[in-house]
């Protein structure tokens, strides 16, 4: 009687097994790492609650959740464009921040009101459009040109401001977008939704978004199919850039306000959203939805931490050893993938 049937068959059923769970961990990506940091915090605050009760899974605060992590999915959505090509954008917290002071300036009665959102969208527009030129069409490495646009624009939007915060608590034109609400959501969840949206058609169900991929995946090989990569890298820093000034208008209408602080850090929260989103670093690898999940575990990470207690240095700390964790998991996923 042979042995083999039987020695085989249990490795071929495992094999089959093994490739269904690396099929669903694809699939479901880092949402049930959300759902576990999530269930993990409440469990947390409702320990550590001095009544025994927790106001972490309420309502409001989940609607608080959603409303802090809008703006930093705005700019992890741009974001998410650029690392698919395998670049890197250092400047978006600086471009939010001159976006945010020539909005904000555009709002005073003095000015032109109802030019104040479009100056905000334009004037990020333009300095993606900046980095998207010197990279593309200069070939100089996007972690060299954004490193110095970071600086360069931060310091820009410091003297446009003359060094102090332009205040405006009467802006009609924009007020709506960072303090009201549509059907009870706030429109900065609306906006960042939208963004979501628009960037998942845009990657998934059109010609650009397959070319995106393709630069990102090899762009040698791209530019020998015919794929124009320097109009692609461009539209990438562009509607990155673009994003950056939706997400000043959001948090200066929030605020009332801006100045040449405005954003400091930003940078380093979308790229942590993108990267837990399971977007590869190296390029060509990567979704939308997977930002919004990172975006949302940093979100609920930030709120829980908060709700405890602790201190926002101790936020930072979790956020690394999160992102570290992520890059890890992906690593083994991509491992656990190929052997299947």
């Amino acid at each position: 009687m042979s042995t083999t049937g039987s020695a085989t068959a249990p490795a071929a059923e495992q094999k089959k097994h093994g490739s269904v769970a690396g099929r669903a961990f694809e699939r479901l990506g880092m949402l049930p790492v959300l759902i576990v940091m999530y269930a993990l915090f409440y469990g947390l605050t409702l320990y550590f609650s001095a009544d025994g009760t927790s106001n972490f899974a309420t309502a409001a605060n989940n609607m608080n959740i959603l409303r802090q992590v809008a703006i930093n999915l705005v700019l992890a959505a741009g974001m998410t464009f650029v690392i698919l090509t395998a670049g890197i954008d250092l400047s978006v917290g600086s471009m939010l921040a001159v976006a945010a002071v020539l909005g904000m300036q555009m709002s005073l009665p003095d000015a032109v009101p109802w030019l104040a959102l479009p100056a905000f969208i334009l004037a990020g527009l333009a300095c993606g459009l900046i980095n998207g030129t010197m990279v593309a069409y200069f070939n100089i490495n996007p972690f060299v040109v954004t490193l110095g646009t970071m600086t360069a624009l931060r310091g820009a939007a410091y003297l446009l401001a003359n060094g102090t915060t332009v205040l405006n608590s009467d802006i009609p034109s924009f007020d709506w977008l960072g303090n009201g609400d549509f059907l009870g959501i706030p429109w900065l969840v609306w906006v960042a939704a939208a963004v979501a949206v628009v960037s998942w058609f845009i990657l998934r169900k059109t010609i650009l978004g397959l070319h995106i991929y393709a630069v990102g995946g090899n762009p040698q090989a791209a530019r020998l199919t015919g794929i124009k990569v320097t109009t692609v890298l461009l539209f990438v820093y562009a509607i990155n850039g673009l994003f950056a000034g939706i997400a000043g208008a959001m948090s200066s209408s929030r605020l009332y306000a801006a100045n040449g602080n405005w954003g400091v850090g930003y940078e380093l929260d979308a790229i942590a959203a993108v990267v837990l989103g399971g977007t590869s670093l190296n390029g060509g690898v990567g979704s939308i939805w997977g930002t919004v999940i990172g975006a949302l575990i940093i979100g609920v990470m930030n709120n829980g931490l908060t709700i405890l207690g602790l201190s926002s240095f101790w936020q930072y700390v979790a956020k690394g050893v999160v992102i570290v964790l992520a890059v890890l998991l992906d690593k083994w996923r991509q491992q656990h993938n190929a052997a299947n």
